[in-house]
């Protein structure tokens, strides 16, 4: 797993493209929310969700599976319950992801596993919106304690 400070920062600078399995249109929903945050912050979100296929959420085009997008993605962040992450991670690795990050809440070893197996990063029980804010959004300029000790702001 690649849930250490080190290894979450090199994820969210290098991976800029991230596909958000389980992405619902509705605002009030926390998938919609964290990819909201995320575009907000030049990240490219690729919307999968069969419920939505074809249609806009957040100015993107959704698609079904991670096999229906033509172009490369980097993360694939998923917002499904555990036990349906291993086919979605059987998905990355045949689209050539880069990362497999299960959201807060999941946590699937196989899957996980999976991932590693393929030369991929993987974090597990991490919310990308949480992890980004606590990294390089300032989080600590308004009292919330990262568990970041240091004098100089990440590059």
């Amino acid at each position: 797993m690649n849930n250490d400070v080190h290894a979450l920062r090199h994820i969210l600078k290098s991976y800029r493209t991230i596909a958000v399995v389980g992405l619902s249109a509705e605002w009030h929903r926390p998938s919609f929310f964290a990819a909201k945050y995320m575009q907000s912050h030049s990240y490219k979100i690729v919307p999968v969700n069969p419920r939505y296929a074809g249609h806009m959420i957040l100015g993107e085009v959704c698609y079904a599976s991670l096999l229906d997008i033509a172009h490369p993605i980097d993360m694939v962040d998923v917002f499904r319950r555990t036990e349906d992450v291993l086919p979605i991670a059987e998905q990355a690795v045949q689209i050539g992801a880069r990362c497999l990050w299960q959201q807060l809440g999941v946590n699937n070893p196989q899957a996980d596993a999976l991932a590693r197996e393929a030369n991929m990063h993987s974090v597990t029980h991490r919310c990308v919106k949480i992890e980004h804010a606590r990294l390089f959004g300032g989080l600590n300029w308004v009292g919330v304690n990262t568990g970041i000790i240091s004098a100089r702001r990440p590059a």
